[in-house]
């Protein structure tokens, strides 16, 4: 008998010159597929089980906010509502979800280079737990950078909306906005990612990033306004700066990476 998740045998792929059949693939991408979404269904249960101390902590930058204004007007309120029976159930379940994939998410991209392994050069391959680590660790960034904004980005949208206004935020629409920010921001930092990746494939080089310098800063800033959801300038620049920065940190690698290759072709 076997279990949907072990490994099939399949041909053994030691250089990109080998070759494996179609179905081959398709074994390899089930088996894949199934480890992956397995990844995502632990991380659900993982957050079903401490859903209360997680809505907790993703409502605290509201509850700081309100927090430093309940003293200058005692009638504001830090509640957040539900306004039909099902939405505390979906809200719950989308959180859950959106958490067990971002739990999975560095399984979920050792996966997909297994996939992609066979098909590489030696000298390829030496880049994958670089890349994975890196993708991790810089959404992971870019989560910890929405987080700490979120508290001026909702006073700014508050206190936009005008004077007078008594807010009452679902749940649902509270927890959906504080995603997407989370979300905004670990995409936006992995652009640099796709940079680097783009020169070590010889798409792009350094000299090219260097030398168009100053559009990239307006790209980056335009890139950045349309993704983050608040359009508020904090949130703005809390997400072009470092975009900007590890811009310049991409260039860098790439002129690393080519000033070996260059040596290292000369050796030879």
């Amino acid at each position: 008998m076997r279990w949907p998740f072990q490994r099939t045998k399949r041909a053994q792929v030691k250089t990109p010159d080998d070759r494996m059949t179609l179905t081959d693939h398709l074994i390899e991408l089930r088996m894949r597929i199934i480890r992956a979404a397995l990844a995502v269904m632990v991380g659900f249960v993982i957050f079903i089980a401490f859903y209360n101390p997680i809505l907790n902590f993703l409502r605290e930058p509201y509850d700081a906010f309100c927090a430093s204004h309940t003293l200058q007007n005692p009638e504001f309120t830090c509640d957040l509502f539900i306004l039909s029976p099902m939405e505390g159930f979906t809200t719950k379940f989308r959180v859950s979800a959106y958490g067990g994939i971002i739990l999975a998410v560095p399984v979920i991209l050792w996966q997909i280079w297994q996939f992609v392994v066979p098909g590489l050069h030696p000298r390829e391959k030496k880049y994958a737990i670089p890349f994975i680590i890196s993708s991790v660790l810089l959404f992971l960034l870019g989560g910890v950078i929405a987080y700490a904004t979120l508290e001026k980005a909702l006073e700014f949208l508050i206190q936009f909306s005008g004077d007078n206004i008594q807010q009452a935020f679902q749940v649902s629409k509270y927890i959906s906005f504080v995603g997407l920010m989370i979300a905004a921001f670990g995409v936006g930092l992995e652009f640099p990612v796709l940079l680097t990746f783009l020169q070590l494939a010889g798409v792009l080089s350094h000299r090219t990033l260097l030398k168009q310098w100053r559009m990239a800063i307006v790209v980056i800033v335009a890139l950045a306004a349309i993704i983050t959801p608040s359009g508020d300038p904090i949130s703005l620049a809390a997400l072009s700066i470092p975009m900007v920065v590890l811009y310049f940190v991409s260039a860098l690698i790439g002129r690393v990476v080519q000033r070996r290759r260059e040596a290292r072709d000369a050796a030879a």
